[in-house]
């Protein structure tokens, strides 16, 4: 009998690679760092992401690929990447959170970070990183400065500051793109909840409140470019809604909060052109 070819689509949806499933990954050299990385249709950027991390000076790492079933070409850029990224998958997902608690499954790292599919580690990162560890070795999550990068063409060098309770349980003040998570913040944690779209990720962290050991070094270790979910006022919500549900923020503090940013939300075109003419 016969059947029909199937569409693009749907072999997109069956799609998978990487030198895991060949069973040809390095010896562990160092402690192992995995990379996860989720993507839906991100043909423009995907390959300067993977590029940015095999040009790490790093020798452990393992990319993780989760592609929510792009129609764009991104799967054929992950096809020519099999030899290179450890795993890469495609499939049907709930969105990018369902997409790193996938990661998260398959990740045999030490450490654990994840990368945009439109975001590039700068040269040198995840070794920095490293040395952070290894000069912290009680603390369960790195994090540094990132070059933040809008399509205005307003860049801001050094975005990121240091986690501390008393303002992360305020706002999400680290930058989350790149930093590093040790495996036992997540067997303590759990995953992430993705009933939530934009702040998860925020989320996640304000579960451990006070008790959460972190390390921070001033150095931007990623580009990122700005934009999809997390970057619009229904993220301020949600991150309102966090703070008060896993963070124990009062509800009026959080609200008061949620005004403030809305307005320098509002505020941010006349920010970021104002800080390209002076150069700030």
């Amino acid at each position: 009998m016969e059947t029909a070819s199937s569409s693009p689509l749907q072999q997109n949806l069956q799609a998978g690679g990487g030198r895991r499933l060949q069973d040809c990954l390095a010896e562990k050299t160092a402690p192992l760092v995995t990379v996860i990385t989720a993507v839906f249709n991100g043909q423009p950027f995907i390959a300067g992401c993977l590029e940015s991390v095999l040009r790490q000076d790093y020798p452990n790492i393992e990319h993780l690929i989760f592609d929510g079933g792009s129609t764009d070409g991104t799967i054929d850029v992950l096809r020519r990447y099999s030899e290179k990224v450890a795993l890469w998958r495609s499939g049907p997902d709930r969105g990018v959170y369902d997409a790193w608690n996938k990661g998260l499954s398959e990740a045999q790292g030490d450490w654990i970070c994840f990368l945009g599919a439109d975001d590039e580690f700068l040269p040198g990162a995840v070794s920095e990183y490293m040395k952070l560890a290894t000069q912290y070795r009680h603390a369960e999550y790195l994090s540094s400065q990132i070059r933040w990068v809008h399509p205005s063409g307003y860049v801001n060098p050094a975005h990121g500051r240091a986690w501390s309770w008393q303002r992360f349980s305020k706002n999400m003040c680290v930058a989350h793109v790149g930093s590093m998570h040790k495996r036992s913040l997540f067997d303590r944690l759990g995953t992430y909840d993705i009933s939530y779209r934009s702040a998860a990720d925020y989320e996640l962290l304000l579960r451990a409140r006070e008790g959460l050991c972190a390390a921070y070094m001033p150095l931007p270790t990623v580009m990122m470019r700005a934009g999809g979910v997390s970057d619009n006022q229904a993220a301020l919500l949600e991150a309102k809604r966090a703070k008060i549900s896993s963070g124990g923020r009062s509800p009026l503090l959080a609200h008061i909060e949620f005004e403030t940013q809305r307005l320098r939300f509002a505020l941010g075109p006349l920010r970021r052109s104002a800080g390209k003419w002076l150069n700030i």
